[in-house]
């Protein structure tokens, strides 16, 4: 059916209810129990047209940015947007690990958005203080700081609309963590309490621990390289690890941290973020920190601008990019350390201080960074290997955190 065909059907079907529900209020109040039977069939009318609708037009590659009070889906390819959905609180995004679904977190807990059929799904993993999703070797896995608890699953059983079965794990004691799962089943997991966080374990596939480092102070986020070398950052370096065993990389500085990181399969490097000053109420950086996972050695990069921690993601050949605070994503060679290329995509910006506040964010998903710009209310679409703004959009309102669909690992 075309566009218009059913755009005439729907309004069809709209105007039927509406006639209807008009006859039903002139009837007076003489029969509640057949009143009560209308409405119920106006509504299952309702949820048949938005089936009906929804089954025929699945969103291309879905976007998912969050606004104030709600998420905005957008079709990957033209940004054109395809729903609006109320969601009230400050949520945040990220890829579920197939090509429909989306992790919102929400107050209560992590919950599932199918992005492609635009609607929330009932499924949801509950606890406070929803944290780190993570995709690696065909699984998805959840960390809830509020209850140390690690959900681990298979991104593909989302499809059938119930929670799948997974693994579950619950640390010592709760904290802001991150999990990873390998491909030979072994799990790293960060190791901390709500007042200090000091390194990483590996459990087996059993559950078992086989290895721990406690060797990386206030340990934050997760990356994973070539070879299956998977590192967690600390304030003072990075540790990484690699063939059942662990490897600190100490940074050039006493308090050197690397909070974020981005890593590839196609590079043994990973990027990451680099800050000094343990005392800032917000430090803005101007270097970010290349870490070889194979000769365990750290390269620092001079920017000349800022960034902020959504500014880091990696291209489709492994390239190292940055979105600074001068407007331009940076794409950075990981093995020599050289800006290769200087895009301009947005306006000048600079990190606001509450971490939540709406600032510029980079979102990769194959040869395309879609960048967002609260400042306009637009969203940018940018080919990485050619520099070229493909498409944008002007948006109803600011957006604060961009995710979407991406799948693998």
């Amino acid at each position: 059916m075309n566009k218009s065909i059913r755009d005439r059907a729907l309004t069809g079907t709209a105007l039927a209810l509406a006639v209807s529900a008009v006859l039903t209020a002139c009837g007076g109040g003489g029969d509640t129990s057949s009143s009560s039977a209308s409405d119920t069939k106006a509504q299952e009318e309702r949820k048949a047209a938005k089936d009906a609708r929804d089954a025929g037009a699945l969103v291309e590659e879905p976007l998912v940015a969050t606004f104030d009070g709600g998420l905005y889906i957008l079709d990957g390819k033209t940004l054109k947007l395809a729903e609006t959905i109320e969601l009230p609180g400050f949520n945040r995004v990220n890829p579920a690990g197939d090509d429909a679904h989306v992790f919102v977190s929400t107050d209560s807990g992590f919950r599932v958005l199918d992005a492609a059929r635009r609607t929330l799904t009932d499924i949801t993993y509950e606890g406070t203080k929803p944290g780190h999703v993570v995709r690696h070797a065909g699984r998805t896995v959840l960390f809830t700081d509020g209850t140390g608890e690690v959900n681990v699953l298979d991104p593909a059983g989302l499809a059938g609309g119930e929670k799948p079965e997974g693994r579950t794990y619950t640390s010592a004691e709760p904290h802001h963590g991150v999990a990873i799962e390998l491909s030979n089943g072994e799990l790293l997991t960060t190791v901390g309490t709500e007042e200090k966080r000091t390194g990483a374990l590996v459990l087996d596939k059993d559950d078992k621990e086989i290895a721990r480092n406690e060797n990386c102070p206030g340990v934050h986020g997760e990356a994973a390289a070539r070879g299956e070398a998977v590192a967690v950052g600390c304030e003072d370096g990075i540790l990484i690890y690699k063939d059942g065993e662990f490897t600190k990389v100490d940074a050039p500085d006493d308090y050197g941290r690397i909070g974020n990181q981005a890593g590839s399969e196609e590079s043994p490097v990973l990027l990451g973020d680099y800050k000094t000053d343990p005392d800032a109420e917000l430090e803005r950086p101007t270097r970010v920190s290349l870490i070889d996972t194979e000769t365990a050695k750290l390269r620092l990069v001079d920017l000349g601008t800022s960034y902020s921690f959504r500014s880091l993601g990696r291209g489709p050949h492994g390239e190292a990019l940055v979105l600074g605070t001068d407007g331009a994503l940076r794409v950075i060679d990981p093995e020599t350390g050289k800006v290769e290329k200087r895009i301009p995509v947005v306006g000048e910006w600079q990190e606001p201080l509450d971490w939540q506040q709406p600032r510029p964010t980079l979102f990769v998903r194959d040869h395309t960074a879609y960048v967002s710009e609260p400042g306009t209310r637009e969203l940018h679409a940018v080919d990485i290997e050619s520099g070229e703004k493909v498409t944008s959009v002007t948006l109803p309102k600011s957006t604060d955190e961009l995710s979407g669909v991406v799948t693998g690992h």
